[in-house]
Order: structure tokens, then sequence, then C-alpha cells
């Protein structure tokens, strides 16, 4: 699983695998990210919001793998929505990482949280961040630029006026949430998905019929839906800090048939997140 990767529009390789590291502090992401590259990652997932890419970028130097074979994604503060001040957080995440480049930057979500799919839209806001995220990309401080959480519209905004298209959206998706028009229209657009909680945050393990599905192959349901969104062609970044589950999580030899991913678009979708419901892409608002 490690070696297989998807090409971006520019030519650039992104693993198919990642690690994410939302919820870790910066010891915690420290410790995950010389975890996972020891066990044999090379993608890790990071952003300011994250508040640890100061230890996600300490794992980085002490992991004992050369910084190219890495790649190594953060993400513009959602808040952030003039030039000025994209520019300055991309600055400080290379500091805060302390890297030369950073190999995808994304704007991490078209809204700031507390707006969160309100009817404030931010598109002229959004076009002007892109714009930070392009110079940036021109100057190579960044390798790749993409999005985080923006619907087909808010892509479509960017479109209009960009000089370089997005080359990732990275969005929740998994089985029992599966945006399956946001996906094509992203893939009909040469814009690679990348799926954000792809286990659903252990809201879809004890589903029964996943487990049914999971059974017959012999693997795990944490397993399943990450093999799940990789045959719809999805880069995927399960977060964890533990290593037993990060090798788990690399264990995807097998192959789903046609018919279990049809029935795994269309299980019943998820409802209730539980204690990950604060989150706004996951139904709720930041408290």
């Amino acid at each position: 699983m490690f070696n297989e990767t998807n090409t971006l529009t520019n030519g650039i390789e992104i693993p198919k695998l990642g690690l994410g590291t939302w919820l870790l502090d910066d010891e915690q992401a420290h410790q995950a990210v010389r975890d996972v590259v020891s066990i044999g990652y090379r993608h890790i997932d990071t952003a300011q919001a994250y508040m640890n890419e100061t230890g996600v970028g300490k794992g980085i130097r002490s992991c004992g793998i050369a910084r190219e074979e890495l790649f190594i994604t953060t993400k513009v503060a959602a808040e952030l929505k003039n030039y000025d001040a994209v520019t300055k957080s991309i600055d400080g995440s290379l500091a805060k990482l302390g890297l030369d480049y950073i190999d995808l930057m994304i704007i991490h979500s078209p809204q700031p949280w507390k707006e969160f799919r309100e009817d404030n839209r931010y598109f002229e806001e959004n076009k002007v961040v892109w714009k930070a995220l392009e110079d940036a990309y021109k100057a190579g401080k960044v390798k790749a630029i993409g999005l985080s959480n923006f619907l087909q519209d808010d892509i479509e905004n960017i479109l209009t006026s960009c000089e370089i298209k997005p080359m990732v959206n990275q969005i929740l998706a998994h089985v029992r949430n599966t945006p399956l028009s946001l996906i094509e229209f992203c893939q009909e657009n040469d814009i690679l998905v990348e799926a954000y909680s792809p286990i659903a945050h252990g809201a879809v393990l004890d589903h029964a019929d996943v487990k049914v599905i999971a059974d017959k192959y012999g693997v795990t349901v944490a397993q399943l839906c990450l093999r799940y969104n990789i045959q719809l062609g999805l880069v995927v970044i399960p977060k964890t800090a533990n290593p037993d589950h990060m090798r788990n999580n690399a264990e995807l030899d097998f192959i789903i048939s046609d018919a279990d991913m049809e029935s795994l678009k269309h299980v019943e979708p998820i409802q209730d997140y539980g204690e990950h419901s604060f989150f706004p892409v996951f139904g709720g608002k930041l408290k």
C-alpha cells in the first residue's frame, strides 16, 4: 500500500494512504509521525487549526527519513480570508514545521468555521485566498495547492478566475456518507479527492450490514472503509496515534467487488457522530 500513489495535475505524486493528525497535540503528533514513518507511511496531514505543526515538524526531522521522501500537507486556517494574512500564515507554517517547502497547501474551509455552510459564501474572499496560494506555489514555498470542504459552486467560483486550477479537494467521505456527485464533479475537473475521517470516527464500525461485507473479505470494518474510498479513486488519511491501528490501516491488499461497492455506496447515512458532532462538518457548530 505504501508504494501506491495518485498523480496530481502538475505531475506530483501523492501517496494514496496518509496519516491524519487532527486532535493530536504537539507531543502526540511528534510521536505519531515517528511511528507512522517507521511503519512505512510517507504522507502526513496537518493544519494550522490543529495547533500541532511544530510537533509534526519535529517528527519529520527526527524520523530518520529524507525530507524529499515525505509528502506533507497543511491547511490555511478557515478564518483567514485576505491575501496578507494567508501569505503570513504560509510562512508561519513553514517556520513551525521547520521545512523549506510544503508538499500540499489547501484552504481548510470556504467559510470560517463559525459560519460554516451559512448564507455568506465568501466567494470573492476565496478568490483572494487562492491568489495567495498561487503566489506561494510560484515562489516554490508549496509544491501543490488545493481546497478542503469546498462544494461544487465553491469550486466553480475558483475555476472562473484562477491561473492554476485546484489540484485537490479534501472532504468528508466514508461509507454511510459518500457525496458521489461532488466526487464526480471533482474528478471530471481533474481535482483529486482526499477523504478525511474515512472511518467516520468509528460511527460506522458497529453497522451490521457493513460488518457482514467486511467479514466476507476477512477484514475489519475499518479496513473495508479505507479500501472502499481508495476504489472510488480517493486518497485516505485516517487519524490515529496508535501504531497497531496504523499497521492495520495499511493492510488493504484486497479488492471489493462491484456489487459490494454499490451496496456500500447506499448504506443509510449517519445522523449522529456522537462526541464529534461539535465539528461543523459533522453537523454541529463549534462551541
